[in-house]
Order: structure tokens, then C-alpha cells, then sequence
């Protein structure tokens, strides 16, 4: 009974909540968890998981050194899967709901600095891979995008000559966000080679050696392959990029309601994790030039 019911669950995610692939496996991975610490207890039906059983899930999982932000992740699928279930009317009340999750530090996101960003997207060269490469990280910093839109785009979503792409987000939600001069230069160069690698009627705008759509993990490998080549420090990876684009784009306008926008952040409280990084770069100039600041040499 306890898996029938995240079945049921996790086909309500689907059809109903419209959450993405990957979305449900973090769902239905923090529910067999908490299955199994309900099986081990003799526990073989939903209604008989009580708040002191959630708090000793919760404390397990503390013994075992999971991190507060891992435990507070659990402890939110269990509430969604209780919301659900009373919705279904499977159970009369959430026991997860009366449970804390542990505080959680506020991890800001890595950024690179605007040099580490020029220095990332010195790619020279006409060769195929090259090409296509600087066209996916100029407008993965130029347009802010998310890994599973830059790989999802098709030709049909790009509008060049107005500046434009059309991007599928979290919940199958759609934005319209602009593409700078600079990407769209490299998305033509790119778009000018790429009918050597693929067939006519392959939709996607980045493809790999065998002409088909590239995958999450693709690219990942070439952001940071790359990013090793033009000798940057840090682990490179896309959403880096998305990062940076944000940071940058507050730090020079200050406007965090487009900020979001463009972001496609439902809410405005995801996006104001930038305006911590934006304190940070102004603590350092302070630190660096205001004459009380500054550490004697």
C-alpha cells in the first residue's frame, strides 16, 4: 500500500503538477527513503505515520550525517505527498506538516567575475565543436538560461533577426527573454556549420558529433572541459553561466523585478539570493577604497 500510493503520486506530478523528469526523481527518491524507514519500523500504511515517527525519520537521518539542507528537501516531499494524500482523502492529517526541518545556511550560488567571463568565452577558431561551444555559453550568459532549456531549444524558438528565443521552463512554463548581439553572432556561426552535422529534419538547435539532440550531461562535459582550457579555477558548469548572467545584470541595474523575469522565477524570493551576492561585491569595494576601511599596509 505504502508504494501504490507514490505511484499514485508521482503520476499526479506528471499529469497534473507537470513537473519535469528530473523534478519526480528527487520526489520519488525521498519517498523510498522514508518507505524504507517505515518498513524497518512495521509501519505498512500512511495513516499510521505520526509526527513522532517524522521526527525520528528526521533525527535517523541527522545520526547518519545528512546535511540540514538534505533533510529540510525530505521532510518537504514528505508534506507535498501528505498534501496530496489528504486531497485524495487517504489520510486525515500531514504529521509532516507539525515537524521543523533544520535551519539551513544560505549557500549563494558561484559566479564568475566579468574577466573570468571574457576569459571563459575566448574560444578562436572555426572548428565545428569550438563553434558550437561558444554559441551555447554566449547565450547561456546572455539570456540566462537554465540547462534543460538550453538543451530542449529548437530551431522553430530562436528569433535572431528580432533578438529573441522562446524558452520552455520549470511547470512547461513559456518566456520570451533577449539574446545580446554577441550570442546571436555566435548562434549564426554556429547555425551556419551545424547542417554538416545533422539531417534535415533533426529539430534541435544543438547537436553533437552524431547529429543528434545534446544531453544534459554533454554539455556539462564541454563547460567544463572548456572552462579547464581557458585556465580558470573554478569547476565550470552551466548554471554557473545562469548564475552570472543574474549577478551581473542586478549588480548594473538594481532592477530585481526584471531580474526575475528574465530568470523565470515564479517567485521573487528565489531571485533575491542575488541581491546577497550584489552586498558582497559592494562590502568589497568598501573594504578595498573608503579611506576608514582600509587595512594599513
Amino acid at each position: 500500500m505504502l508504494n501504490e500510493y507514490i505511484e499514485s503520486f508521482l503520476f499526479y506530478l506528471r499529469t497534473e503538477r507537470r513537473c519535469s523528469l528530473n523534478t519526480r526523481k528527487n520526489y520519488h527518491r525521498d519517498l523510498k527513503r522514508i518507505k524504507a524507514f517505515c518498513e524497518v519500523r512495521g509501519i505498512s500504511d500512511w495513516r499510521a505515520l505520526d509526527v513522532h515517527g517524522v521526527r525520528a525519520y528526521a533525527s535517523s537521518r541527522y545520526r547518519n550525517g545528512l546535511s540540514a539542507r538534505t533533510i529540510a528537501r525530505e521532510l518537504s516531499s514528505l508534506r507535498s505527498f501528505f498534501r496530496f494524500l489528504l486531497r485524495e482523502n487517504r489520510v486525515k492529517f500531514n504529521p509532516a506538516a507539525e515537524v521543523s526541518a533544520p535551519k539551513v545556511g544560505c549557500k549563494l550560488p558561484d559566479t564568475l567575475d566579468v574577466d573570468q567571463v571574457a576569459r571563459l568565452l575566448e574560444i578562436t577558431g572555426d572548428d565545428p565543436l569550438a563553434t558550437r561551444d561558444l554559441a551555447m555559453m554566449e547565450l547561456l550568459y546572455s539570456s540566462g538560461l537554465r540547462l534543460a532549456e538550453l538543451t530542449g531549444l529548437d530551431l522553430a524558438d530562436l528569433d535572431l533577426r528580432e533578438g529573441l528565443v522562446r524558452v520552455t521552463g520549470k511547470g512547461d512554463k513559456t518566456r520570451v527573454v533577449p539574446v545580446g548581439r554577441i550570442a546571436r553572432k555566435a548562434i549564426r556561426n554556429w547555425l551556419a556549420l551545424r547542417a554538416q552535422s545533422t539531417s534535415a529534419d533533426e529539430t534541435a538547435v544543438f547537436v553533437g558529433k552524431q547529429g543528434r539532440r545534446l544531453g544534459h550531461r554533454a554539455v556539462e562535459k564541454r563547460l567544463q572541459r572548456r572552462g579547464v582550457q581557458q585556465g580558470l579555477s573554478s569547476r565550470v558548469h552551466p548554471h554557473m553561466l545562469r548564475h552570472s548572467f543574474a549577478s551581473h545584470l542586478l549588480e548594473s541595474s538594481g532592477d530585481l523585478r526584471a531580474v526575475q523575469e528574465l530568470l523565470g522565477h515564479a517567485d521573487i524570493s528565489t531571485t533575491q539570493i542575488y541581491t546577497h551576492l550584489d552586498f558582497q561585491h559592494l562590502s568589497k569595494v568598501y573594504d578595498d577604497t573608503h579611506p576608514r576601511a582600509r587595512k594599513k599596509s
